[in-house]
This record gives C-alpha cells, sequence and structure tokens, in this order.
C-alpha cells in the first residue's frame, strides 16, 4: 500500500515562500509517477481544501483559485517527489498541508473525496 510523506512545513513572514515535498513512504516499493498526486491544506475550524493536482506525466496541472498564480506544482523524477512551491503566503494560510493520490488511473481532481493514501500533514505557519 502506498504511503505518502508530506514534509517542508515551517513558520513564514506574510509574503514569503516555502517549498513543500511529497514524497513515497519508504515501507512502499511504488513510485509517485504512477499516480495524479494532490495537495490539500485543513486550517483550524475549515474543511480540508483542494489547492492543486498534477498528472502522472506532468503535464496536467490543476489549481484552486485561491492559490493560482502564486502556488506551483511540479515533479521531480530524480527524486520521485511532487513539490509544491508556494509564494506570496499569507496569514490566512497557515494550515496543516497534506498530499494524496488518485488511485489506479484516476485523473487529476480537486475533490477530497477523489484521493487516498493521504499523509500526516506537515505544518505551515504564517505570521509576523
Amino acid at each position: 500500500q502506498l504511503q505518502l510523506v508530506e514534509s517542508g512545513g515551517d513558520l513564514v513572514q506574510p509574503g514569503g515562500s516555502l517549498r513543500l515535498s511529497c514524497t513515497a513512504s519508504k515501507l512502499t516499493l511504488r513510485s509517485l509517477r504512477l499516480y495524479s498526486i494532490g495537495w490539500f491544506r485543513q486550517a483550524p475550524g475549515k474543511e480540508r481544501e483542494g489547492l492543486s493536482c498534477i498528472s502522472p506525466d506532468g503535464d496536467s496541472l490543476w489549481y484552486a483559485d485561491s492559490v493560482k498564480g502564486r502556488f506551483t506544482i511540479s515533479r521531480d523524477n530524480a527524486n520521485d517527489t511532487v513539490p509544491l512551491l508556494m509564494a506570496g503566503l499569507k496569514l490566512e494560510n497557515t494550515a496543516e498541508y497534506y498530499c494524496a493520490r488518485r488511485p489506479n488511473l484516476g485523473r487529476c481532481s480537486l475533490r477530497e473525496g477523489d484521493f487516498i493514501s493521504w499523509g500526516q500533514g506537515t505544518q505551515v505557519t504564517v505570521s509576523s
């Protein structure tokens, strides 16, 4: 069973940038390159929000309107990771950030229910 692990969360000032990374657990032998991978976040007291998704070949990129133009998703195939570069961070972007995968050959989506193999999350705090 493929399990995902997020990293890169940190404390950052408003307007700052941060790079998150999604990778497969060391316990799995499967590659992230087989699946569409999505990034989500959940702020305290709020529902989980879909932010971005990338297809297995990297040709299809999806972004929520709230992050379009500020966040960039990509694939680092050499290291088998899916980074999320976040720029122009705002106070309201403080949240736990998660990555997950679509099962089988599922196409990109931003709906939480379409994804499985969720990681434990990485905390991003935007504060001055």
